[in-house]
């Protein structure tokens, strides 16, 4: 076997790993999302996870990565869509001339989890009151919005071309995926009992050790997320260099941790959990932007304005009366923002050659010429992205309707929309199950949301 081909062998094995790494973080997003959100729709929440590959998978083949990543114009990629089987085994070559350091089929496998990353998002966000269709027909939408902008900024797009640095996706995935939630949590509504007059009502998450599983799930899944985005193990004459990437990306995380747990001390008088994974998630959400492209300093300079960004972020989203479950609209889109900000001012001269994106940042170089071109990005991105998700469930709403009905979304989504509750024992009789004389000797369920099944009768021999 040729050195050429031993190295793509190579290659294809890191994207592979590093995208199966990236599939994993749904695992991240369900325990998250479930632990963050209330008993009676934990298994709603966390099961729309599965069902989010289940759209976007084949949505994506049929005509998202053509889109995003096909030869074309400037605007859009105009070729790949359906690939055959030569064009999925091809290096380098049309319809995807952009993938020279692995065969199509990596290079699609690693780009569909990225848009299951930037969907899952967007759940967060409409949580707890969203039909189910919605996320059939809103999750083929969203893929296709996603793709448009891909191929902007990754694609050999307009954006690309101007030399914007988003090295693994704060811009692509995480701020386009927050303005889709933001358009969802607008449109939907907040929860009911979540705003009294201007006053926002906590609604505590159910199992914060849920989060906390699925916070480190994710921290874990983000060495996939950024490392492989070099899309293979020599990066411009750097071998390794995704190594760097790895270490980027644990010290802004590390730092974000520590901040938003300090942040949130400060603010709320107590170090809020919640609060502390926010800080850690933020920090991966801007350093993803970054993570190829500066210092290990500078990481952990945007590790620690995340943390701060995720607790007051938060905090302010709710005072304007936006009801974010997961607080996806700071933590990805305003830490989405600062990271590919702060690229544009920390980017090393030497890593930019290295990638062959943009210039230097404003610290290195004195010239704000890469903060411009960021800032241009991101308002194109925003405008589009925003807008056409706000457009498509507007029209969504205003046809069939997206939200629940009350009596729906005060029984639980879990029961409602799939006849099952995550938590069974809590709700129904289950022999030797919390509430029996087997357990404990109680003879009724104490948990404050147990309450009679609405629309589910009790088998015979539980009644009798």
């Amino acid at each position: 076997m040729s050195n050429a081909n031993l190295l793509l062998a190579a290659n294809t094995i890191w994207v592979v790993v590093a995208a199966i790494l990236r599939m994993f973080m749904q695992a991240g997003f369900a325990s998250l999302e479930a632990g963050l959100t209330t008993m009676k729709n934990a298994a709603h929440t966390a099961g729309k996870h599965v069902l989010t590959f289940g759209v976007c998978s084949p949505v994506y083949w049929e005509v998202g990565f053509g889109s995003a990543f096909g030869d074309g114009n400037t605007l859009l990629g105009t070729h790949g869509v359906a690939p055959s089987v030569d064009s999925l085994l091809a290096v380098g070559k049309a319809p995807y001339s952009f993938f020279t350091t692995v065969p199509g089929a990596a290079g699609y496998f690693f780009e569909v989890v990225f848009a299951g990353v930037s969907l899952a998002i967007v759940w967060g966000a409409m949580a707890e009151r969203a039909k189910l269709w919605v996320y059939f027909v809103f999750g083929a939408a969203f893929t296709l919005i996603y793709s448009v902008t891909s191929h902007w900024v990754w694609g050999g797009g307009w954006l690309f071309g101007l030399g914007m640095q988003d090295f693994a996706g704060s811009t692509v995935v995480h701020y386009q995926g927050a303005l889709a939630a933001l358009a969802g949590a607008l449109l939907l509504g907040p929860r009911i009992g979540k705003f009294d007059g201007r006053r926002g009502n906590p609604i505590p998450g159910h199992n914060i050790p849920y989060a906390v599983l699925g916070t480190l799930i994710l921290w874990f899944g983000w060495f996939g997320f950024n490392p492989g985005s070099t899309l293979g193990v020599v990066t411009g004459d750097r071998v390794g260099f995704f190594a760097y990437v790895a270490l980027t990306t644990n010290l802004a995380a590390a730092a974000g941790a520590l901040s938003g747990a300090v942040t949130a001390w400060l603010v709320l008088r107590k170090p809020d959990i919640s609060m502390m994974l926010n800080g850690v998630l933020a920090a991966l959400v801007a350093v993803t932007a970054a993570s190829g492209f500066v210092a290990p300093w500078a990481a952990v300079v945007i590790g620690l304005v995340s943390g701060v960004i995720a607790v007051v972020g938060v905090l302010a989203v709710e005072r304007i009366g936006i009801d974010d479950p997961i607080g996806a609209v700071a933590v990805h889109g305003v830490s989405g923002v600062w990271g590919t900000v702060a690229t544009g001012l920390f980017a090393v001269p030497a890593l930019a050659a290295t990638l062959k994106t943009g210039r230097g940042g404003f610290v290195y170089t004195g010239s704000l010429h890469q903060v411009w071109v960021q800032l241009l990005g991101l308002a194109a991105v925003g405008a589009f992205t925003f807008s056409a998700s706000f457009g498509c469930l507007w029209t969504m709403k205003r046809l069939w309707g997206i939200r629940v009905e009350e009596e729906t979304e005060t029984a639980g989504l879990d029961v409602s929309e799939h006849g099952m509750w995550g938590y069974p024992e809590f709700y129904i009789p289950v022999p030797g199950g919390y509430g029996t004389e087997s357990h404990g000797h109680l003879v009724a369920p104490t948990h404050p949301e147990a309450r009679p099944a609405p629309s589910v009768e009790e088998p015979e021999a539980e009644a009798a």
